[in-house]
């Protein structure tokens, strides 16, 4: 009886990530083109940290419970399904067009903050001044945004029926609702079933953690690009990778200091090693064609192979 429950809720889960993406991207747009804000900066904010908060929920919680390899491989894990699975979906479903910004500024700062987490844990430990540390960056990354808000200007296209503001903000709030609750029943239900299997904690949490709170950024951006809205589909994933360096782990480590096992090193690499492919893919023209997303999703097989 119980396995049959947690097959139920892992079914449940997922529909519920399904419909709340949905409606999520939506009400997000729409709140974007109604107050006039760039749909880039919206990606890279309200819901990149919206769909990182489960990412936020389980590092925490594991800081507090003394997990540190859920803690920090649920981070890395995250990062690497992210960029590899999820950009590489959202570009076989369309190609996505990527703006100079991104290209320039927000991928090399998910590379620099990823070699700093390297470099902290070169120690074996993610101590509170380290914590100190990457809560300056978030503080730079939310600045940045401050001023990418005031300075960008883009063409507003209007939708063609215009969602009053208070729906749009019903159907943000409710989608975001529906993510969280169905990203936490799909992680329980695999994570049950991982746990009756014998795998270690820091596998768990590279795999079936990881792509469990990855799953709003994977039904989130798909969504977003089927409804041809690259802008929110790379701003989920850019935005949700540097929120879960700067702020879950920062959270996570002043909470508690997490200790940082060399079993990480091989996962550390790959997680910098992505966002470099992504740069190298998207540098030339501006584009992450359907090829560069086969490239992507090849890269994951790869390093799914070698951790197991």
């Amino acid at each position: 009886m119980q396995y049959v429950l947690q097959v139920v809720l892992l079914i449940l889960g997922f529909v519920m990530l399904w419909k709340g993406a949905d409606w999520f991207v939506d009400g997000a747009s729409n709140i974007a083109t109604k107050f006039k804000i760039p749909q880039i900066v919206i990606g890279l904010t309200i819901v990149a940290m919206g769909t990182s908060a489960p990412e936020a929920t389980v590092s925490i919680m594991s800081s507090i419970q003394g997990k540190a390899d859920l803690a920090v491989g649920n981070v890395l894990g995250s990062n690497l399904f992210n960029v590899l699975i999820i950009l590489g979906l959202s570009a076989l479903v369309f190609p996505l067009i990527i703006k100079k910004d991104t290209v320039y500024i927000e991928i090399p700062y998910v590379i620099l903050i990823t070699f700093l987490i390297i470099i902290m844990g070169l120690d074996g430990n993610i101590s509170r001044l380290d914590g100190i540390i990457l809560l300056l960056c978030f503080i730079i990354y939310l600045l940045y945004l401050f001023f990418k808000a005031k300075n960008e200007r883009e063409e507003i296209i209007e939708p063609v029926k215009q969602k009053p503001i208070w729906l749009s903000i019903l159907f943000t709030i409710i989608g975001l609702a529906c993510i969280i609750f169905g990203s936490r029943f799909v992680i329980d239900s695999a994570t049950f079933f991982a746990e009756k299997l014998g795998i270690s904690d820091r596998l768990i949490a590279l795999t079936i953690v990881a792509f469990g709170t990855s799953l709003p950024e994977l039904f989130t951006s798909v969504a977003a690009s089927r409804k041809k809205n690259p802008d929110i589909a790379i701003g989920n994933i850019i935005g949700s990778n540097i929120f879960n360096v700067v702020f879950v782990l920062m959270l996570a480590s002043i909470v508690k200091p997490l200790p940082y096992s060399q079993a990480f090193t091989l996962d550390s690499i790959f997680a910098l090693a992505s966002p470099l492919l992504l740069l190298l893919l998207t540098f030339a023209n501006k584009k992450l064609t359907r090829f560069s997303g086969v490239i992507l999703l090849l890269s994951y097989v790869v390093y799914f192979i070698i951790l197991l």
